[in-house]
């Protein structure tokens, strides 16, 4: 065996053990908090958008429907995740026709970006449409003049839990974007 070969041997090595790691880290990172906000969102969509909810407007149901898109993005940034550990574990393989070209792995990585960043923007975009209905809950003026209280002015608990779901979407979009990267710069060196 060549100097040359061994040391691209090794090199490949390298790499695969470290597509192995950051696909496991960005896997596990995106899987729990892509699981933790499913649950709060679906949670939030069968308790608060019953008939006469405060929380039921549209401003929160087309929040939602960001909120649940960017889960599904995110659905695909975990699965991405997950086949860098594969490629990973191919690139470990003694037979060199397993190994993934560089030019197949560049893509797959330039795929988990895109998807990842338009996870993120959708994420982000439902966030602040339901925050712009909780400011515009909190700040309009109170039925003060009729004497009666308005339930519809009420910011709930709930309603705080999806925007704290919507900030581990985006964490979790952030994750798979970091791993993404790092791994890209890897291979690109």
């Amino acid at each position: 065996m060549s100097v040359d070969s061994q040391s691209s041997s090794s090199r490949r090595q390298e790499i695969a053990k470290t597509f192995r790691l950051v696909g496991w880290i960005s896997f596990w990172i995106q899987l729990v908090l892509g699981v933790v906000s499913t649950i709060i969102v679906l949670l939030f969509g069968i308790f608060s958008q019953r008939p006469g909810s405060p929380s039921n407007n549209p401003g929160s149901g087309f929040g939602i429907f960001l909120a649940i898109c960017g889960l599904v993005t995110l659905g695909v940034g975990v699965y991405l995740a997950f086949r860098y550990t594969r490629i990973g574990r191919q690139l470990l393989s003694s037979n060199p026709n397993n190994h993934p070209s560089k030019l197949e792995t560049v893509q797959v990585l330039r795929f988990g970006l895109l998807v990842n960043l338009v996870g993120m923007l959708l994420t982000l975009l439902g966030a602040q449409a339901i925050v712009g209905t909780l400011v515009a809950r909190s700040i309009s003026p109170q039925a003060i003049t009729t004497q009666l209280f308005d339930p519809n002015r009420i910011i709930s608990g709930l309603d705080m839990l999806v925007v704290q779901a919507n900030t581990n979407t985006v964490s979790a979009h952030f994750a798979g974007l970091v791993g993404s990267i790092w791994l890209l710069n890897r291979i690109t060196r």
